[in-house]
């Protein structure tokens, strides 16, 4: 049987072609309940992503606002005026989340450290699975009324700023990704059910365009509401 890590990456496009590019840029519309909880209802209710292909960054803008950018990487997080000058900036930004639960607000540059980690890490799944460290492990599979989805363990490491360290992910018959669950370390460890659809090819690579975020039961199960994040992307490029 072919291994489920290399069935995924040649289903959504396969790492030759997706090695041809440096970056890859999205419009975002945003919801859920997540971003008023977290004190900023409305800083990425519509904005564009860009996140590296070959590096771990990120950025998004505007940023609450015209002429704003968010600048993420694991080490640092930045916003910036449109010409690059630096308006606030935060070093070793995950330890600014020390004691924090669902319900700790954030700041300005804990939100783009958030969003940067996360759309840097959707944006670059699965391919991120051939990444130097990243370890996977198949799971026994899931059933659903689609039928049984595969699934794969993923164990980062700690040079990679993700959600947590370990994550699983869930397959199709094809090879898609369709889940991802996993624990958001810098808000208390909660736990997310992330369902994944309605996919578009684009310079060859399939992207899903439709996430919702739900909060997950030790059981794996879940519940549709509340809607704890929505992210619809459209007009997807890569470069």
């Amino acid at each position: 049987m072919t291994r489920l890590k290399d069935l995924a990456i040649e289903a959504h496009g396969g790492l030759q072609r997706w090695r041809q590019f440096d970056k890859v840029s999205a419009d975002l519309v945003q919801g859920g309940v997540l971003w008023a909880l977290k004190g900023q209802p409305h800083t990425l209710a519509g904005t564009t992503v860009t996140v590296g292909l070959k590096g771990e960054w990120a950025s998004h803008a505007p940023f609450g606002g015209a002429g704003r950018r968010s600048r993420f990487t694991p080490g640092r997080v930045a916003l910036e005026a449109d010409d690059g000058t630096v308006l606030d900036e935060l070093l070793q930004p995950r330890a600014s989340f020390a004691g924090h639960t669902l319900q700790t607000p954030w700041s300005e540059l804990q939100l783009a450290y958030f969003a940067g980690c996360a759309m840097w890490t959707y944006l670059n799944m699965p391919f991120v699975l051939a990444w130097p460290g990243v370890e996977t492990e198949e799971l026994e599979p899931w059933q659903t009324e689609e039928g049984d989805w595969r699934r794969l363990a993923v164990r980062f490491p700690a040079n990679i700023a993700t959600h947590s360290a370990v994550q699983t992910l869930y397959f199709d018959g094809d090879g898609l990704l369709k889940r991802h669950d996993y624990d958001v370390e810098i808000a208390g460890n909660t736990p997310g059910a992330h369902l994944i659809s309605d996919y578009e090819e684009v310079s060859g690579i399939k992207f899903p365009t439709r996430r919702r975020i739900f909060a997950r039961q030790p059981d794996g199960s879940f519940s549709r509401e509340p809607l704890v994040v929505s992210i619809d992307l459209s007009n997807i490029r890569l470069g």
